[in-house]
């Protein structure tokens, strides 16, 4: 697995970003097959991976495997740090700019798209986090689902503390993109039932149901708001996105 630790000058947040691209590689027993190879076959599917509150772009690369299950699904990961911000947009100050759901819809895959082999294709764009991260998965995909053709939500804040229910919020957002008749992006959510965050998530997949989105749902018995469940829910999640790309099916060897 090749990662990058890189940086560059984001036009949307008028600052520099520093963050993580996982990008498939060769792995040690693929280096010792014939004629080994670094030109992939195809473009790689991206997962835009968000991290929780209280933690940064490094938490994820930090405290679980991913690197190792990306590998092993051919996936690119990118993980950069939305602050506490929830990976929305924010007023911003003078030359400050907050606009953090623009720079993950729009400016992002446009740059990874530049400097990586990353598919272009919506449906090989996949959106999921943690905890806040959850949120930001569910509101920037729900809002953008052209974009996204999978949302993972894994112990997920359905909505921001101490705020009211806005037009933009995930719960508003599927509500929109059932009555528009676009197509829904592929669901899963998961959350430990010791989570504090479990009822709220329950009540969000029962009102999806309700609208008539079919959404795969795990939860483990137990279970808290911790790395360990997160370590084995993005595993589960990567298994279970619906891939349409040149590397369907595959499970590699590391």
């Amino acid at each position: 697995m090749a990662r990058f630790t890189c940086s560059f000058i984001s036009y949307s947040l008028a600052r520099t970003i520093e963050m993580t691209v996982i990008v498939p590689s060769l792995t040690c027993p693929e280096t010792m097959m014939p004629n080994p190879c670094h030109t992939p076959k195809a473009k790689y599917p991206v997962l835009y991976l968000l991290h929780g509150g209280w933690n940064d772009y490094t938490a994820w690369t930090s405290y679980t495997n991913i690197e190792l299950f990306a590998e092993e699904h051919n996936i690119a990961v990118a993980i950069f740090s939305g602050e506490n911000k929830a990976f929305r947009n924010h007023p911003g100050t003078g030359i400050v700019k907050e606009n953090y759901s623009t720079f993950l819809v729009h400016e992002l895959p446009e740059f990874l798209q530049g400097y990586f082999p990353i598919s272009t294709r919506p449906e090989d764009s996949y959106i999921a986090g943690l905890s806040m991260g959850g949120y930001g998965a569910l509101y920037n995909g729900l809002n953008n689902p052209e974009r996204f053709g999978a949302i993972g939500a894994f112990s997920a804040g359905i909505r921001l503390p101490g705020t009211e229910a806005a037009p933009d919020d995930p719960e508003e957002a599927a509500k929109r993109i059932i009555a528009e008749g676009k197509p829904f992006p592929a669901m899963f959510m998961s959350c430990g039932t010791a989570d504090p965050l479990y009822k709220q998530g329950a009540a969000f997949r029962d009102e999806l149901i309700k609208m008539g989105v079919d959404v795969t749902w795990e939860e483990s018995e137990g279970m808290g708001h911790e790395w360990r469940f997160w370590n084995h829910t993005v595993e589960r999640f990567l298994k279970w996105i619906p891939r349409t790309d040149a590397y369907k099916g595959e499970l590699r060897k590391v």
